[in-house]
């Protein structure tokens, strides 16, 4: 394309178009990464920085703009206002034909009617919070949403948005103040009329790391991204996260801590699952603990992790307004070997479902300097199941309550375990066969350990208790599966369980 490409006539460009490509992009953020970090413009102009959410949510972008709108293709964008939480201007620019126009801001592009905020009022240069994109199979609902921080999220086959990704995460669930870093611009590259993947490219920066992504976008029963991430680090970073994943857990069948709604579970989420690079598969349960947890799995050169939402029963839930029995999961694929590291997990406590309280991401074990480029790439997967999954049986329920034998008196405190598995060569399992559960915890005793067959999911359930042996109220990590003959049978569960204080293990 020639300097004469214009945008849409609903559409207003600044400047003029400029050379445009990922190699360029990288350039961009390496020289962005060797300067002195600046914040971005965080203060909102009059009328947008008092909005509550109904009245942000009621700035609606109009349809009859969308970008690419008339241009028949399978894609079109729409764009976020800035109010609320989003008080940094994000950049957006349109590529095509490898010359990238940057799109000016128009008061005129939303409907501002029902939120009180007189268009007239807002300045001519006051940016975007994001966008939205929506593909021909559906324009009316979108398939992914790019708003605030570095967070994005993306729906599947059910329609149904949930949990979130992030470009990236620095130090997070540390004693300090987390570091959100900013995708600061956007550049949408106008696909071909029969293209079912759409690029975008974003540059990211923060007071630690610039950065410059590259999303090929696929939509379809279970969304994928490719990611391609060039990282030009400031200075020495903590704890960097890699393809952060972030969710909400508030209570579910194995944690009752917080269940004091109506609906029986609350969760976008109920397990970490992870396929590490000598092939083990791992299932991780998720809690809402009572103080912050983290925990940090070594691996090599994983296979993949996510987290995931396994458990799809509509009763199970009870909530016909956000449906959490449809949330999507979301799995990351490396495309090539991340070497050393951990895929690290942070549960905080929440008391409402509105906060997101659960990160799971990669963890480099080298940490990484000033003046390095940290190249990684990798898949998003969003929808009803995760491409990979295991061979074994899987993890389908974990339950806990007060240990003992019923109908005898307890005469101390335990704690059950009653943990179901389904799938895998179970159908193999002879009326002879002698399946035993493995267990392992790291402290107290485990005793009246079982497992038995659980027709109602067409597996096996196995039981045990935990009786604590001293009065720490210290994690004890436990590990279980279960074993024909030697033979693994299931995938590995992982738990934590905190024991109570000592006057609280109530038993009679």
């Amino acid at each position: 394309m020639a300097s004469g490409h214009t945008l849409a006539a609903d559409l207003k460009p600044i400047g003029k178009p400029q050379a445009f490509d990922y190699a360029w992009l990288k350039g961009q953020a390496r020289a962005l990464g060797a300067r002195p970090y600046q914040a971005p413009r965080s203060t909102l102009p009059k009328g947008l920085d008092n909005l509550d959410w109904d009245q942000y949510q009621s700035i609606r972008f109009r349809k009859e703009r969308a970008l690419w709108r008339d241009d028949a293709l399978r894609f079109q964008a729409q764009f976020f206002h800035l109010g609320l939480f989003f008080k940094s201007p994000v950049r957006l620019y349109e590529v095509d034909g490898g010359q990238a126009q940057e799109i000016a801001y128009d008061p005129a592009l939303f409907d501002h009617s029902d939120s009180g905020v007189p268009a007239g009022s807002l300045p001519a240069d006051l940016g975007f919070a994001g966008f939205r994109l929506n593909f021909h199979t559906d324009l009316q609902r979108d398939i992914a949403a790019f708003l605030g921080a570095s967070y994005f999220r993306a729906v599947g086959g059910e329609w149904q948005y949930g949990q979130s990704a992030r470009g990236l995460a620095i130090d997070s669930g540390m004693n300090r103040p987390e570091e959100f870093p900013n995708f600061v611009a956007y550049w949408l590259e106008k696909p071909t009329k029969q293209s079912n993947t759409l690029a975008v490219y974003g540059l990211l920066d923060s007071p630690s790391v610039a950065g410059a992504y590259r999303f090929l976008i696929t939509p379809g029963d279970t969304q994928v991204m490719d990611i391609d991430a060039a990282l030009y680090p400031r200075k020495s970073i903590e704890r960097l996260g890699i393809a952060p994943c972030t969710s909400m857990f508030q209570f579910g069948e194995n944690d009752k801590r917080m269940a004091n709604d109506w609906r029986p579970e609350i969760h976008d989420t109920d397990g970490l699952q992870m396929w590490t690079g000598n092939g083990e598969w791992i299932w991780r349960p998720l809690t809402n603990p009572a103080h912050l947890r983290f925990n940090a799995f070594a691996d090599n050169n994983p296979r993949g992790f996510g987290l995931l939402q396994r458990d799809r029963d509509f009763d199970h839930y009870q909530d016909d307004g956000v449906f959490y029995d449809k949330r999507p999961c979301l799995w990351v694929e490396p495309k090539a070997g991340w070497g050393a590291g951990s895929v690290q997990l942070i549960e905080i406590p929440t008391i409402d479902e509105t906060f997101d309280n659960i990160v799971a991401f990669w963890n480099p074990a080298t940490k990484p300097q000033a003046g390095q480029e940290l190249l990684f790439g990798y898949r998003l997967h969003w929808g009803a199941h995760p491409p990979a999954r295991p061979p074994l049986a899987e993890c389908v329920a974990t339950r806990t309550g007060i240990g003992g034998i019923v109908g005898q008196p307890r005469k101390y405190f335990s704690w059950r375990f009653a943990v179901d598995f389904a799938g895998g060569d179970f159908s193999l399992i002879g009326k002879d066969a002698k399946v035993e559960p493995v267990i392992w915890a790291s402290r107290g005793k485990v005793e009246i350990t079982s497992a038995r067959p659980l027709h109602s999911v067409n597996g096996w359930r196995a039981m045990f208790d935990l009786r604590p042996i001293d009065d720490s109220t210290q994690p004890i990590d436990l590990r279980l599966y279960l074993q024909c003959d030697g033979q693994p049978l299931t995938e590995t569960w992982l738990y934590q369980w905190n024991p109570p204080p000592p006057a609280e293990r109530k038993f009679a």
